[in-house]
């Protein structure tokens, strides 16, 4: 087989409609659109999702969920991934350059997870720390600067 020989099946390609072409044509006249109705004139169609006035699915189903706008612009960060930080002046745009944080961040909350051996200037407003947090980089030898 080449690829120069391969084409569709039998009967899988059909020819264009030419519609409103005369009776000759096969579809003059009404050109396939029927009789009188909405469909048959120019312009008139129902809107997406509607089921001839039964209430549509997307309003019989019930609503679940939610998805914060703020979640974006907030990031965790756990004291392992401290830990991986080489300055150790911590800010939110190091942690944004150390690829940390994504870069849409805009506050940063530093959590009780893992151990810490280094000391880390936590330094700027973006950058808070949960209670168990602080104690663990206040306990290593590092401190909070705003």
């Amino acid at each position: 087989m080449r690829l120069n020989t391969i084409k569709p099946a039998a009967g899988a390609k059909r020819e264009h409609l030419r519609v409103g072409r005369g009776a000759s044509a096969g579809q003059g006249k009404t050109c396939g659109r029927g009789v009188k109705g909405q469909r048959a004139r120019k312009g008139g169609y129902h809107k997406t999702g509607f089921e001839g006035g039964q209430m549509p699915l997307q309003r019989r189903l019930p609503k679940t969920g939610f998805r914060s706008a703020m979640k974006a612009s907030r990031a965790e960060l756990t004291l392992s991934d401290l830990m991986r930080m080489t300055d150790p002046v911590v800010t939110l745009q190091g942690l944004i350059d150390a690829n940390r944080v994504p870069e849409q961040t805009k506050i940063v909350k530093i959590v009780l997870s893992g151990k810490l051996s280094k000391a880390y200037t936590i330094k700027g407003p973006a950058v808070t720390a949960t209670k168990g947090a602080k104690s663990a980089i206040e306990a290593a030898g590092g401190r909070f600067e705003v």
